[in-house]
């Protein structure tokens, strides 16, 4: 693929997968306003709007996906980056312009990524390779866990009935 349409597939990748939620958003707003009509248009077309982020997706997956030892150093680098660069700098912008509620996120976000991160280690050393049979995912703060759920979230406290259950 040419290297402006591989940019603009990729920019219409995340585009389309912004929306994707965007829209769910917007209709949960709807939702909570008794609007269900307009709850399933924006639920119908965010479905649309996955269509295509897969589709653009598949068109440069060989630039995007490598082999899976590929994917975890690379997964594991990003997390790194995003939990020890990118947050600690999004929260102190936060906390200079009084943004508490921001700052909690991103503070919750930075320590759930680091966590994140070493769920990879330990993948990228096997040490859970076929071991692992469900992770427990945190669904106020993204916290993952392949032990048991906890009777609080470590980052941010959530009781047990907020953990979502992937895998078995």
């Amino acid at each position: 693929m040419q290297a402006k349409t591989r940019q603009n597939v990729l920019t219409a990748f995340v585009g389309e997968a912004k929306a994707y939620f965007r829209l769910l958003a917007y209709a949960e707003k709807a939702d909570e306003e008794q609007e269900p009509q307009i709850a399933l248009l924006f639920r119908a077309i965010a479905e649309a709007e996955r269509v295509h982020a897969t589709r653009q997706l598949n068109l440069v997956k060989d630039l995007l996906v490598k082999d899976t030892d590929t994917n975890l150093e690379a997964s594991f680098q990003r997390e790194k980056t995003v939990s020890e660069n990118t947050y600690p700098d999004f929260i102190k912008d936060a906390e200079d312009e009084g943004e508490t509620v921001a700052a909690l996120a991103f503070s919750h976000a930075r320590d759930a990524e680091s966590y994140h991160a070493k769920l990879y280690e330990r993948a990228i050393y096997h040490v859970i390779k076929n071991v692992v049979k469900a992770y427990h995912v945190c669904q106020v703060c993204g916290y993952v866990t392949d032990k048991k759920i906890p009777k609080k979230c470590p980052v941010c406290g959530a009781p047990p009935e907020k953990f979502k259950t992937v895998g078995e």
